[in-house]
């Protein structure tokens, strides 16, 4: 995955009803070792990685590139909305398309802010670049990344093997300019 290209980075804070995507700030780093050590967060990621390698390797503000936003409520992170080039994606159908993907702390789950901070990455990303597909990938037993893909308007492409596991490849087509 690479960078999206020449976007002037970070933006303005985007603001929901709830919540404010954001750069990454030294208060986050304990989210993020929570985010990235945890099981739950990581069943259909390949596995948590060790809290005490992230503690020792995790820089005291967390690394800023664009297309990464920290998902803020009230103050603290819950989650990070990704959206990167998907250059070296091993599916033709996404190679070169910007790709979606989000983290979010369990405690934060089943409240809609996966959905609500997913819905402002993809209206800024249409915003900076009309006219352009996103695609998403998740396992197919990922039954809430499936759901919140719909609900997003990702449409199924292909269903392929990786990993040990059967992924879902999804495409929403790229927004409509409104007249």
């Amino acid at each position: 995955m690479t960078e999206l290209g020449s976007v002037t980075w970070p933006p303005a804070p985007i603001r929901t009803e709830r919540l404010v995507l954001r750069e990454p700030e030294p208060r986050d780093r304990a989210a993020f070792i929570e985010l990235l050590a945890s099981p739950e967060v990581h069943t259909y990621l390949g596995g948590p990685r060790p809290r005490d390698e992230l503690e020792r390797e995790l820089p005291e503000t967390p690394q800023l590139w664009p297309g990464s936003f920290v998902v803020d409520l009230g103050g603290s992170m819950i989650g990070q909305i990704l959206l990167r080039r998907a250059t070296g994606h091993s599916r033709p159908a996404a190679a070169g398309k910007a790709d979606l993907g989000y983290l979010f702390l369990p405690r934060a789950w089943g409240s809609g802010y996966a959905a609500e901070a997913c819905a402002a990455a993809l209206d800024w990303f249409d915003g900076i670049f009309p006219g352009e597909p996103v695609v998403l990938t998740t396992q197919t037993a990922n039954i809430g990344s499936m759901r919140l893909a719909a609900k997003l308007g990702f449409t199924e492409v292909e269903r392929f093997r990786a990993w040990d596991a059967e992924q879902w490849l999804g495409l929403r087509p790229p927004a409509t300019p409104s007249t």
